[in-house]
């Protein structure tokens, strides 16, 4: 049963997934977003002018605006973090802040209004099984990679952060879930990341550069499937207590053959070109997404190349002059 009548606090609001899941509660809820704005991927939209929608500019790391916006929230669901692998290796230790501090803050502002919480669903990430991850369930052991390589420090805070979660269901009864993001792109992505990257290179006719040998795996994740299962996490009592891998396994790709099919599908004149990659890379990532379908009746329905021409679309009607 879908949401209704409800009080949503989003951290990260004004992010990529964030705004995404506030446009497809907005209309029947209240939502109250805090971001930084570092990343926005707000602007641009519809969503500030809507009548059910606050954005409040701030920090995760402000423990007290968080208790003051969190108050007689039913639902929280906490997206803000420190992410991709370029900003992880420039600010490590901004990013186990972020990410272990600011997810310390949200449990705690979730537990001050404990009364009126329903659910709250804590942001992890696929990171947490290392450079090889093949069809990896929940129930597989997570690394935290070498002590001393920078590119750690985002998979080793946001796991500290789902054990955090769990602690909290397991000490004091807070209703949390934690979900494992897989590779999530489409329209309106910010930051980094290969497929913004290439579309953005394949639209203004420059190369296509791939760093490394192109070989590595992905399975990516359309971001409307990442949000239909924050909502079947969001509304069904089963998730509570529990990590779920959300993702398609079924759009498994080398990192080659992604770009081979943006370059097909925008008509890019630019060529494949490649570059030493200089920080430690995953080398393949495939979610086994048995527990999400049996316990949440969740199912990716945007396969690849539906997922990449809305997404293309939508990067071109951003750059009119393009044809």
């Amino acid at each position: 049963m879908a949401l209704r009548g409800k009080r949503i606090f989003i951290t990260g609001g004004a992010g990529f997934i964030g705004t995404t899941l506030a446009r497809r509660l907005v209309d029947e809820n209240e939502i109250v977003a805090v971001d930084n704005l570092h990343r926005d991927a707000l602007s641009g939209t519809d969503l500030p002018e809507h009548p059910n929608f606050t954005l409040h500019q701030g920090d995760v790391l402000d423990a007290e605006l968080m208790v003051e916006l969190a108050d007689g929230a039913t639902h929280v669901v906490h997206c803000a973090a420190i992410a991709g692998v370029d900003t992880v290796l420039e600010s490590p230790v901004r990013t186990m802040r972020v990410n272990l501090i600011g997810t310390y803050n949200v449990l705690e502002a979730a537990l001050a209004t404990r009364d009126s919480v329903e659910r709250l669903i804590e942001f992890s990430t696929s990171e947490v099984f290392g450079t090889y991850a093949y069809k990896v369930a929940e129930t597989n052991v997570t690394t935290t990679g070498s002590v001393g390589d920078a590119r750690w420090t985002y998979a080793v805070s946001k796991l500290a952060g789902e054990h955090m979660a769990h602690a909290y269901k397991d000490e004091f009864a807070l209703p949390a879930v934690s979900v494992r993001p897989f590779n999530v792109f489409g329209p309106g992505q910010i930051g980094g990341g290969a497929i913004r990257a290439f579309i953005e290179a394949a639209l203004a006719g420059r190369d296509l550069t791939i760093h490394g040998d192109g070989s590595q795996i992905r399975a990516w994740c359309y971001v409307d499937d990442m949000v239909e299962a924050l909502l079947l996490a969001l509304e069904n009592p089963a998730a509570v207590g529990h990590s779920f891998n959300i993702g398609n396994a079924r759009s498994a790709v080398t990192i080659y053959d992604l770009a081979l099919r943006i370059k097909r599908l925008t008509g890019c004149p630019g060529e494949i070109v490649f570059q030493p990659l200089h920080y430690t890379d995953v080398e393949l990532r495939i979610p086994n997404v048995d527990k999400a379908r049996e316990l949440l009746g969740f199912e990716a329905q945007v396969e690849l190349d539906e997922g990449l021409e809305r997404t293309i679309a939508w990067y071109r009607s951003r750059r009119p002059a393009l044809t």
